[in-house]
């Protein structure tokens, strides 16, 4: 028998891009130092690999899903019982592993839970989910003995001894356990993309008909991904459970489900590290701009509304168009247009800022005063000068964005249609 040997090169971008990111997680706490920043990095870290177990239910699946907090919440639950149980000298396990806990937990819920929900698939599949959602919301409150009523379980991460100086009582010990589990989660998730199983996620998403029609069970390929998202879910859940050292039902309840809903699609569903981008914005809208505006939640639900009217792709899909026209050579024929729909868009925005915050300290915010403080100017809600000048920014804003996205428009189709004549041409 002859035998030949065969030459597979290294795939140098892909593991350029990796080390890129786990020099990134390394980096991210020595730059952002501070005890707020340690903590938000750590809830955007846990809510990436949440969002990112949600996507391959929704972006790679086709499985619109209200419920997937039930398996990150029952992770979280299961997580801190166990860690509860190591506390009190009745089971020995360390704490590092703890993640894993949850993600067992997760796991076995999604092959409890998800046989039944993934009978059917679209609409119904969607409200079978919401509905067991609100099942394990009502039955938290139910058990208190499991789940702890309203107050929630808590615990104290710091068990035992420390190990080689590790006790996660710093802030910065906790982080680099989460990136570490969220570098593991993420590289785990990638690869199951590129499996029969991922692949085959994708033909039942497209076609269910055509897949069946080649001998592939489309009930069975939804349940088997529903599975592996609910163990990566039940991972963030433990490491929620870790960082806050409390769990409650609101980690098993709708809102949350919605919460994970909302930030992967302004991230991106059409793109792996979607997610990730809607993670860093989430926590943006929810934990930083809360500090500075009651209005957090309008805003965020005005971009989410712009997101769906003009780049339903999400900020992934957004950065990828323009980041093919930057590597075919085209940025000089758009970039007047887009700098003219850009600072359109940023006057409308400052004006509708302008309007929302003077209303809300007229109504919600009117025993603080008239009297309120925008982009370090003084101004009195009341007065016809910051309405006028709200008004102002946003007509001449709005006008001038109409115009421009009519230029912009027709030269971003031009640009994108050659662009797609370039790739048919050029041989495989």
């Amino acid at each position: 028998m002859r035998k030949t040997l065969s030459y597979r090169p290294i795939n140098l971008n892909r593991w350029v891009i990796w080390s890129a990111f786990a020099a990134l997680l390394i980096v991210a706490p020595l730059i952002f130092n501070q005890g707020r920043s340690l903590s938000l990095l750590c809830q955007i870290g846990t809510l990436m690999i949440f969002g990112l177990s949600f996507n391959m239910l929704l972006g790679q699946g086709g499985m619109l899903s209200f419920g997937h907090a039930v398996y990150s919440g029952l992770g979280a639950f299961f997580a801190i019982h166990a860690m509860n149980r190591i506390g009190s000298g009745a089971l020995i396990f360390p704490v590092t592993l703890i993640p894993l806990v949850g993600g067992l937990a997760g796991l076995f819920f999604g092959c409890l839970f998800g046989y039944v929900t993934t009978k059917k698939s679209g609409t119904t599949f969607s409200m079978i989910t919401l509905g067991m959602v609100e099942l394990v919301f009502a039955c938290s409150l139910m058990f208190p003995g499991f789940f702890g009523g309203e107050g929630g379980i808590t615990t104290n991460r710091v068990i035992g001894p420390a190990v080689m100086g590790i006790s996660y009582g710093p802030q910065i010990q906790v982080y680099y356990l989460i990136a570490f589990w969220l570098f593991v989660s993420t590289i785990g998730m990638y690869a199951w993309s590129h499996t029969p199983l991922g692949r085959m996620a994708n033909a039942v998403r497209d076609n269910p008909e055509r897949a069946e029609f080649i001998g592939y069970d489309a009930q069975w390929v939804r349940y088997l991904t529903l599975i592996v998202s609910a163990f990566f879910a039940g991972i963030s859940g433990a490491l929620s459970a870790i960082n806050f050292e409390i769990v409650s039902a609101e980690n098993v309840s709708a809102i949350r489900s919605g919460v994970v809903l909302l930030f992967t699609f302004i991230g991106g569903i059409g793109f792996f590290f979607g997610p990730m981008i809607g993670a860093v914005v989430g926590v943006f809208f929810s934990i930083m701009l809360s500090d500075y505006t009651k209005a957090w939640q309008l805003y965020l639900g005005s971009f989410f509304i712009a997101m769906v009217m003009f780049a339903p792709g999400g900020i992934a899909g957004v950065l990828m168009l323009n980041l093919r026209v930057i590597k075919y050579g085209q940025v000089g024929r758009l970039w007047r247009a887009w700098l003219s729909v850009a600072a359109f868009t940023v006057m409308v925005a400052l004006g509708a800022v302008l309007a929302i915050e003077m209303l809300y300290r007229m109504t919600l915010g009117a025993a603080d005063g008239a009297q309120t403080t925008l982009f370090g100017f003084q101004t009195a809600a009341a007065a016809a000068t910051g309405w006028l000048l709200a008004a102002l920014l946003i007509a001449f804003g709005g006008y001038g964005f109409r115009r421009a996205k009519s230029a912009f428009a027709p030269a971003w189709d031009v640009v994108n249609a050659e662009i797609d004549d370039r790739l048919r041409s050029t041989p495989p």
